[in-house]
C-alpha cells in the first residue's frame, strides 16, 4: 500500500504530531508579546520627553511595580518624601 503524500512529501501522520510544536510556538510567542508590551508600559519607560520627563514621579508609594508582589500591602504604605 502507497503512502499518501502531499505536494512537500509529508504524510498525513507526519503533520498531526506537528501540531502540538506549532501550538506551543504561537503560546510562547503571544507571552512574550504580552511581555514586552507590559514593560514598555511600564513607569520607568519615559515615550514623550517634553511633556513627562520623568513618568515615574507620577505614582504614588502604593503603586504596584512587580509583576507578582507577594506578602506586601501596598495599600498599607505610607508616603516618604516630599512632594514635586
Amino acid at each position: 500500500m502507497e503512502e499518501d503524500r502531499d505536494w512537500r512529501g509529508i504524510t498525513t501522520t507526519e503533520s498531526v504530531f506537528l501540531i502540538p510544536q506549532f501550538f506551543f510556538l504561537v503560546l510562547g510567542m503571544a507571552g512574550a508579546s504580552c511581555y514586552l508590551i507590559r514593560l514598555a508600559k511600564g513607569p520607568h519607560v519615559s515615550w514623550n520627553r517634553k511633556n513627562n520627563p520623568e513618568p515615574w514621579n507620577t505614582y504614588g508609594p502604593n503603586y504596584q511595580y512587580k509583576l507578582v508582589a507577594v506578602n506586601t500591602d501596598y495599600k498599607a504604605l505610607k508616603k516618604e518624601g516630599p512632594d514635586f
